[in-house]
């Protein structure tokens, strides 16, 4: 059991030593992309539950 623990961590750490980190730049324009993606995703989901409540309303 200590061998095959032993093993994982070896296999993790070589696995993490080809992984390629992003620099701060990168890591910042992606979080703007998610942000900028993210508002724009709850102004339509509102804009369209809005819209379908007040077709509801003015069906039933």
């Amino acid at each position: 059991m200590v061998r095959k623990f032993h093993q994982f961590i070896s296999d993790v750490n070589f696995e993490m030593n080809k992984v390629s980190w992003p620099n701060w730049d990168e890591l910042r324009g992606s979080t703007y992309v998610v942000l900028i993606t993210t508002l724009i995703m709850i102004v339509f989901l509102f804009l369209v539950d809005f819209l379908l409540s007040k077709i509801l309303n003015y069906i039933l």
